[in-house]
């Protein structure tokens, strides 16, 4: 017997290659927007004589939200197609970009770019351009793709960060953001090249409904665990963005030396995006991801014990770079090698959620810690032993297909 798998989803000028290199420019522009945020702590709160833990607040708010709206995105993709999501969250962006360039009072600040920004940003995740991505290209080549949609959302910061602080020097913050809300509105025409198929190339035909799909994943102990160590890639990513520009400046190097340390994140991340995607392809996922998080917590306690000169940080940089988003083309990449990428925006979402929560505990816990004690250090060793934990968690992930799959592995 024969199963029945899925042709090729592309249709008309929606080829494969069009599809790509539309999923990757809008992660580039919705990951390299957010990316700048970090940038804007020191002169907001200075301008406006908040502390810092009000705008960790606003950040973690934002991040909570992005983590909420994900699955709901997900899932509304999975069933109608991204282009209508994607438009939409675009809208939403750039409202809440535009409303905190003008926010005077804590609670702008927190409405417009923690929860409308957070919104957004979730409803123009990078995982909905991955998830289409996936669709039109076959397993032998899913995971490659999927490193290059997150080395797209990397350059994304390369190509923002400096920019960011370029503009805030030259126009100030509010001008800055004023920007930066209008080129979130880019995403609109760009989503239109993102085809509505619901079934991915090279898989069975799957009449599964979102319901069971939501079943399968919360029986499966490989998708539980998955989802648990994605909170510490957020908590990690997320403290790193929002707080290391002023932990730098505590240390009493330049402004620039921050925009110039999350650049080199956003390059090198280019490059350990694509060879985790390659490496993905080929050998085991659960144990690139506990090599990843091992390396973490090994880079973020040499930060604490080396002597904080400009070198140090950018060496920093450029190792966490690699290790920065590489966990997404492996987390996303079991995600459909266990479940097929039918579902696979709300799947993710659903593994994604808890990455926010991690999002929201670290860039909260930084801004409090800080405001507390004066310090970042009690975060940063935080960071050291969730990365191991992390490192132990993945390991007894079970990655094979799922039997209902086996057709089209075979």
């Amino acid at each position: 017997m024969t199963a029945t798998t899925a042709p090729s989803p592309a249709s008309g000028w929606r080829t494969p290659l069009i599809v790509i290199l539309a999923g990757c420019l809008i992660a580039m522009i919705g990951f390299g927007i957010r990316s700048i945020f970090g940038l804007l702590l020191e002169p907001m709160t200075v301008e406006r004589g908040w502390d810092r833990e009000t705008f960790g607040l606003a950040m973690a708010i934002q991040n909570l939200l992005w983590g909420l709206g994900v699955p709901i995105a997900g899932a509304i993709a999975d069933r109608f197609g991204p282009a209508r999501v994607l438009a939409f969250g675009a809208v939403v962006y750039a409202i809440g970009v535009w409303g905190m360039a003008g926010a005077e009072s804590v609670t702008a600040l927190h409405l417009f770019g923690g929860v409308l920004t957070g919104i957004g940003v979730a409803f123009t995740a990078f995982s909905l351009a991955m998830a289409a991505m996936a669709k039109v290209v076959g397993p032998e080549r899913r995971s490659l793709a999927l490193g290059l949609g997150t080395a797209a959302g990397s350059f994304g910061q390369v190509v923002f960060s400096p920019l960011g602080q370029g503009f805030i020097e030259a126009y100030g913050w509010n001008s800055a953001l004023l920007i930066m809300a209008a080129s979130t509105l880019i995403i609109i025409p760009l989503a239109l090249a993102l085809p509505n198929n619901t079934q991915g190339k090279g898989e069975p035909i799957s009449n599964q409904s979102l319901g069971e799909a939501l079943k399968e994943a919360r029986g499966h102990r490989g998708f539980v665990l998955l989802t648990v160590g994605f909170f510490v890639c957020g908590f990690h990513v997320a403290f790193i963005t929002v707080h290391f520009p002023s932990y730098i400046r505590d240390l009493g190097l330049d402004a620039a030396v921050g925009a110039v340390a999350l650049a080199l994140i956003g390059l090198f991340n280019i490059i350990g995006s694509v060879i985790s995607g390659a490496a993905g392809q080929r050998w085991s996922k659960k144990c690139g991801l506990s090599s990843i998080y091992f390396l973490r917590a090994i880079v973020i306690a040499a930060l604490l014990l080396a002597p904080k000169t400009e070198l140090t940080i950018y060496l920093f940089a450029g190792a966490m770079g690699l290790l920065w988003l590489s966990t997404v083309p492996l987390t996303t990449g079991i995600v459909a090698q266990v479940f097929g990428v039918k579902y696979m925006a709300t799947l993710f979402g659903l593994v994604f959620l808890s990455h926010q929560l991690g999002s929201f505990a670290g860039i909260w816990l930084g801004g409090y810690l800080y405001d507390t004690v004066g310090s970042y250090d009690g975060v940063w060793w935080a960071g050291v032993v969730l990365g191991l934990l992390a490192t132990a968690i993945h390991l007894p992930i079970d990655e094979k297909p799922l039997a209902r799959l086996a057709p089209a592995a075979a």
